[in-house]
């Protein structure tokens, strides 16, 4: 299945359906230009590379094709460029700036993680660029975002081997 957000119309083509979704509040960019913490959302196609799912609010859905693990409170994910471990995940307390995964307000109940600057990661280069559950269509810091009952609804469907388009 083809997976393609269409960044400026706010809708993620899938399947024959156009779903409502959100891109970074600094609007798409080239992924040459991207850098940490400008709030864009880079332009290609963007391996998925497996979920994180939060088991206090998700239940595990069935039939998923990917690989999954349950976060955990301590869970984080490195944004701080001097760090060896930047964009990796990483666990609290963690000696460099690292976002936290476990969250109040739900935007990580489930993260589809995408391989954007992962092999290798360029330090600098963004970090943390998921596609994860939305706050009312709000922008997000570069992710895609959309609804959880939309996202939950297409994650039997995702493959590895099928990338997100973002354009």
């Amino acid at each position: 299945m083809k997976l393609i957000v269409d960044g400026k119309a706010g809708l993620l083509h899938a399947d024959g359906r156009a779903i409502p979704c959100s891109i970074g509040k600094g609007g798409l960019i080239a992924a040459a230009d991207k850098r940490e913490g400008d709030g864009a959302s880079p332009i290609g196609a963007w391996p998925i590379r497996g979920l994180l799912l939060r088991p206090d609010r998700v239940a595990l859905p069935k039939d998923l094709q990917l690989p999954w693990r349950w976060i955990r409170p301590d869970d984080g994910w490195s944004d701080g460029a001097a760090d060896p471990a930047y964009n990796r995940p990483v666990r609290h307390p963690h000696g460099f700036s690292a976002e936290r995964l476990w969250r109040d307000d739900g935007l990580y109940d489930v993260i589809v993680v995408l391989g954007y600057n992962d092999m290798p990661a360029v330090p600098g280069a963004g970090s943390a660029i998921f596609w994860h559950c939305w706050r009312d269509g709000a922008a997000t810091e570069g992710c895609v975002a959309m609804a959880k009952e939309n996202l939950l609804g297409l994650l039997p469907t995702l493959r590895s081997d099928e990338p997100l388009w973002i354009g």
